[in-house]
């Protein structure tokens, strides 16, 4: 039966970028798969795109998959967009079909779940009591306190030089606008954003910082974001500190909380370490592809 290749509506959901969808479906409207583009509009990074592709399992290998990608890609040149990423578990269909459409492994992401329900809470709290001289922990909930914004804003550079291999990722620049930007986008998706931040206690100014994103129900299982030591500051523990109290204050504030997820870039090892340390257990491997354009 042939397959329509339909797109659909822009979608844009707040400070999110954009996403250009397409639907495939047989001729009598039955839908078989979807592929979602998503344009990054963040400044330093306006040179990369991002696909996500789904083929119902009854309907693969035949070409439906082939052909939504191939619209995708179309709509990234013709945005004049450099590369285009997608991931898919290791070894897996999807990550197959990534490698048959020409997209070339750039890094490997380790994904990793603390169960909260045997988190030893006495050891977290006792990491997270103990004192770093020159240093204080703080925490927020959603949008930074105007007093934080400006160093908060700064320490994102400790992102900088995370691992990315070969990932063309680009250096994103944030500013108290985007830090801002990206607390409401979470919100709007009916999502819990809590931060803790260590502070440097010579100036007041934030050191570094742990992101973690919970279901508006306090349910199901948290996801860590962003986790970032300025460079200047490191080989304190200051990581560790500030992970174990948000582990901490996870458990304590979310008793319906099943778990925490983290996903670490392989070649990561001082956080892959701290999530070793504090007890997450590896789940699965996924593959980030990569496709020039």
């Amino acid at each position: 039966m042939p397959i329509r290749i339909t797109p659909l509506t822009e979608l844009r959901h707040g400070a999110s970028p954009p996403r250009l969808v397409w639907l495939a479906s047989h001729s009598d409207g039955y839908p078989v798969g979807s592929a979602y583009l998503r344009l990054t509009s963040r400044a330093g990074q306006t040179h990369l795109a991002e696909a996500d592709l789904h083929v119902h399992p009854d309907e693969r290998r035949h070409g439906i998959g082939s052909q939504l990608m191939a619209a995708a890609v179309a709509a990234a040149r013709q945005d004049g967009r450099r590369s285009l990423i997608s991931q898919a578990e290791a070894g897996s269909p999807g990550d197959l079909f990534l490698a048959a459409q020409g997209f070339r492994k750039v890094l490997t992401l380790m994904f990793t779940r603390l169960a909260l329900e045997t988190a030893d809470l006495a050891a977290l709290t006792r990491i997270a009591a103990q004192p770093h001289p020159g240093y204080r922990l703080t925490s927020w909930d959603g949008v930074v306190p105007d007093e934080l914004a400006e160093t908060f804003a700064a320490s994102r550079r400790a992102m900088d030089d995370m691992p990315m291999d070969d990932t063309d990722f680009g250096t994103v620049a944030w500013d108290v606008e985007a830090v801002r930007a990206a607390a409401a986008a979470v919100a709007e998706r009916g999502e819990l954003l809590h931060t803790v931040a260590v502070i440097d206690e010579s100036d007041g100014s934030v050191a570094g910082f742990t992101e973690l994103v919970v279901p508006g129900d306090g349910e199901g299982d948290g996801q860590h974001y962003g986790t970032g030591v300025l460079p200047e500051h490191r080989g304190h523990g200051l990581g560790r500190w500030m992970k174990a109290e948000a582990i901490r204050r996870a458990r304590q504030r979310h008793p319906g909380l099943g778990g925490l997820l983290a996903d670490t870039a392989e070649g990561n090892l001082p956080m892959r370490r701290i999530n070793d340390a504090l007890g997450y257990q590896p789940t699965h491997r996924t593959l980030l592809r990569q496709l020039d354009l």
